[in-house]
């Protein structure tokens, strides 16, 4: 069916959400002689390629491996430790969805079906450059070229693997003892709540490997079934929820000339948490964190002996945030950080901070000899609020200079002179990746991202006395004097989900649903991030303080926009579908309708090192925090009002992320309450909906709901 005559609905769906065809995954040669990253050939096609932009004489682009060629026509085989890699990373892509890269670009390696291939990335000709896959056991999980690019370490079956690059030479350097035990796999806790996707680190001289060993025999076992497959065995997954253990970790060094194994040591019982490590010439740098995250330590490591050596301490009375790519350390070894100082997030090398309170600093992008690039946006002593905006700047102990220009969204990846900019703007769909070679544009990655069949038309605003960063979108034929508008509040509202950014496609949903006749709202509340350390952490044990935003921007944005605070209704997912529900309940007076997607209902049943983070040890509250923040608890709906209004409730049967007794135990609790809701069960469905006709019909019975809980017609 041709793109023109789909339905906004299907097309968001079948391109998942305008990402398929766009390129992703950039990874810049060090001498910037080439850009490799993934892009699938359509904006409708699942499966990644990886390519390559050759930079040395005329720019041009040529493909490495080609997903359908490599397994001539068969379809994809995935292990379900891969799948749940994926479901822990978001990634609902098919094909080649990640790669590693040696240290100066010249050997990618990469799984597809769960073989182990590996791609020579220098420049061959016409003809694409040539692809191996070894003869290794599988399936494969992570592989990792050694930064001189003789060798893959990979991991399979809990095992950790060393190939050489020719395929010779294969061997285990690490197996687990039992079968709760992996070697070189990121646990649960890190995987879904710390973004550490990896589980080890190969030294720079490629002569050893730091790898972590977790054990999740502590951890309690949970079973998530597919009811409408009763033959169907329900699987065993290892969960740590609030208040429960977690998965032992434990760090070693491994020399490649199997000398033994060495410990690396510190007080695990007090920092239990590997938040990030790295390996650069000056040694491992580990950063570890207490159970309540309020206290951190940076530790320099001797893989030789074990000994851990403290660089710096943080310590904060409510939490202290993880960020990309920090810490790392300078080319003369400085601690670079991400820390919050005079009520600014700033980037500190050693002692001294280098940004001051007008940014604040999201991620370290690139440590350079000169310079280190980071992604900011405007903090609380910026001159302007610069709405919705995330830009790259380059910093040193001469100042800052912006690299990105112009209102949007914009990231990068940097290697020696060359930086691929990677821009989203309001004004044109998708994302435009520019590749500048000492800030002057020398190519632009081909896009084959759709255009989407509609077009966003929101305004960017701050609402009420707080100031609350939000979207307003109005119906596509709206004219003024139409009249008051129902309401549709469609925010996350949490942590880490930022929603009132400066981008295009950021607002598709939202101004498809507005398209349907409503005013459309998205508002960014306290908690959400981007802004000031004191904005993100007001949420410390009363994530109800959400909804307060939420109220305060609604009523205040009425004063300006055409909205009918009569017919007021709230959506949303994950902390979202939570945050939908929590106003549905506590605020009646304000919300008429809402829909609760894949909602945690009783924060017990949430993850440790998120849980815990924001609420705290459910054991030192007694109980009185979780309660307040959760809808439900073992004695029913908490605090709920008397009002009762229309609730649909979403949940993915297969989640394992938000599991679907969250659901049930809320459906219950309401049923014996005698209040009224409808339950739509998703047989088969994760976190995520990636399946094309399930995400379609969501989005039409989401308003089939709202239009007859408000009474439109």
């Amino acid at each position: 069916m041709p793109t023109e005559h789909l339905s906004f609905p299907r097309q968001h769906a079948r391109t998942q959400r305008f990402t398929l065809g766009a390129p992703r995954a950039f990874t810049v040669a060090p001498d910037g002689s080439r850009v490799v990253f993934l892009r699938s050939a359509s904006g409708t096609e699942r499966a990644q390629a990886l390519w390559v932009l050759d930079l040395e004489g005329e720019p041009h682009e040529r493909p490495v491996a080609d997903p359908a060629a490599l397994l001539a026509g068969a379809g994809e085989q995935l292990s379900a430790a891969e799948r749940a890699r994926r479901e822990r990373s978001r990634e609902g892509g098919a094909g080649i969805v990640g790669y590693a890269v040696d240290e100066a670009v010249e050997t990618a390696a990469f799984t597809l079906s769960g073989r182990l291939y590996v791609a020579d990335l220098r420049p061959g000709g016409t003809s694409p450059a040539p692809v191996r896959q070894l003869d290794v056991p599988g399936p494969v999980i992570d592989p990792r070229p050694s930064p001189d690019g003789r060798y893959v370490a990979y991991t399979v079956r809990g095992a950790l693997r060393v190939v050489a690059a020719d395929g010779g030479g294969d061997r285990a350097v690490a197996e687990p003892e039992a079968e709760s035990v992996t070697y070189g796999l990121a646990e649960f806790a890190a995987a879904e709540e710390m973004d550490r996707s990896r589980g080890f680190w190969w030294a720079p001289d490629s002569s050893a490997l730091l790898v972590e060993r977790a054990d999740d025999a502590p951890v309690a076992r949970w079973w998530i079934a597919d009811p409408a497959r009763p033959a169907a065995e329900p699987a065993r997954v290892a969960y740590p929820s609030a208040g429960t253990p977690n998965a032992e970790v434990r760090l070693f060094a491994y020399p490649l000339d199997g000398a033994g194994r060495t410990e690396i040591g510190w007080d695990r019982k007090r920092y239990p948490y590997l938040a990030r490590l790295g390996w650069d010439a000056h040694g491992p740098l580990l950063l570890v964190q207490s159970r309540d995250q309020r206290g951190q330590l940076y530790l320099a490591a001797d893989p030789a002996t074990g000994e851990t050596r403290m660089v710096h301490a943080d310590e904060d009375p409510r939490w202290l945030d993880l960020h990309a790519g920090a810490p790392a350390r300078t080319p003369d070894g400085r601690l670079v950080r991400i820390t919050d100082e005079g009520g600014a997030r700033v980037l500190a090398v050693g002692d001294r901070p280098l940004t001051s309170d007008a940014f604040h600093v999201r991620g370290l992008l690139d440590v350079g000899a000169d310079d280190l690039l980071v992604q900011v946006s405007a903090g609380p002593g910026a001159e302007e609020p610069e709405t919705g905006e995330i830009h790259v700047l380059r910093v040193n102990e001469l100042g800052t200079e912006r690299v990105s220009t112009g209102a949007g969204v914009h990231g990068a990846a940097r290697g020696g002179p060359v930086t691929v900019l990677v821009s989203s703007t309001l004004e044109r769909p998708g994302q435009r990746a520019r590749v500048l070679r000492e800030g002057e544009e020398i190519a632009v990655v081909a896009s084959h991202a759709e255009s989407p069949v509609i077009a966003p038309r929101p305004t960017l605003t701050r609402a009420g006395k707080s100031k609350i960063p939000a979207v307003v979108l109005l119906p596509s034929g709206y004219r003024e004097g139409d009249g008051p508008l129902p309401v549709l509040l469609d925010p996350y509202g949490g942590p880490h989900g930022q929603r009132v950014l400066a981008a295009h496609n950021a607002h598709l949903t939202s101004q498809w649903f507005a398209d349907q006749g409503f005013a459309v709202i998205v508002a960014d509340g306290r908690g959400s991030p981007g802004h000031s350390p004191a904005w993100e952490k007001a949420i410390h044990h009363e994530f109800t303080a959400t909804l307060d935003d939420q109220v305060e921007a609604v009523h205040a944005l009425a004063e300006e926009f055409p909205l009918d605070l009569s017919r007021v209704s709230i959506r949303g997912w994950s902390y979202g579908g939570y945050l939908s529900a929590l106003a549905v309940l506590r605020r009646p007076d304000v919300f008429h309708a809402g829909i609760a997607g894949a909602p945690v209902t009783d924060w017990r049943l949430y993850d440790t090192h998120y849980t815990e983070r924001y609420l705290g040890d459910p054991a030192e509250a007694d109980g009185e925090v979780y309660a307040r923040n959760s809808l439900v608890t073992d004695e029913g709906l908490s605090a709920a009002a008397a009002q009762h209004r229309p609730l649909m409730i979403v949940h993915g049967l297969a989640d394992d992320n938000v599991v679907a007794a969250h659901t049930l135990r809320l459906s219950s609790a309401l049923l014996a309450a005698g209040r009224p809701h409808e339950v739509l069960p998703l047989s088969g469905v994760t976190h995520m909906t990636p399946q094309e006709q399930v995400a379609e019909n969501l989005l039409l019975l989401q308003v089939d709901f709202l239009k007859r809980s408000l009474g439109m017609a």
